[in-house]
């Protein structure tokens, strides 16, 4: 059974740092991309980064560049979110997905986590 678990969200104040984490089981991803989304209340689920699994190739929502960085260990098949400069707008379940094409759409994501909680207070 595949298992995506995030971990590693909560309450922050603005200008702060979180790492979210993600760790895969039950399957080898090695040919996979990696993602992370993220949903506001009341809001679509959004991307927010990517990584290949293989070459670590990454990519980035715009309103995160330069302050979100995500990595991935093989040998703890984790992959992880750093979030520095954290602002009120980032607040968000955050959500671990595995895909089988590099993508920003959340249709191709085949694997989902249930999403860790970050609240940014002001």
């Amino acid at each position: 059974q595949v298992q995506l678990v995030e971990s590693g969200g909560g309450l922050v104040q603005a200008g702060g740092s979180l790492r979210l984490s993600c760790a895969v089981s039950g399957r080898t991803f090695s040919s996979y991309t990696m993602a992370w989304f993220r949903q506001a209340p009341g809001k679509d689920r959004e991307f927010v980064a990517h990584i290949s699994w293989s070459t670590s190739t990454t990519y980035y929502a715009d309103s995160v560049k330069g302050r979100f960085t995500i990595s991935r260990d093989n040998t703890k098949n984790t992959v992880y979110l750093q979030m520095t400069s954290l602002k009120p707008e980032d607040t968000a379940a955050y959500y671990c997905a595995a895909s089988q094409v590099p993508s920003r759409s959340r249709m191709f994501y085949t694997y989902w986590g249930q999403g860790t909680q970050v609240t940014v207070s002001s």
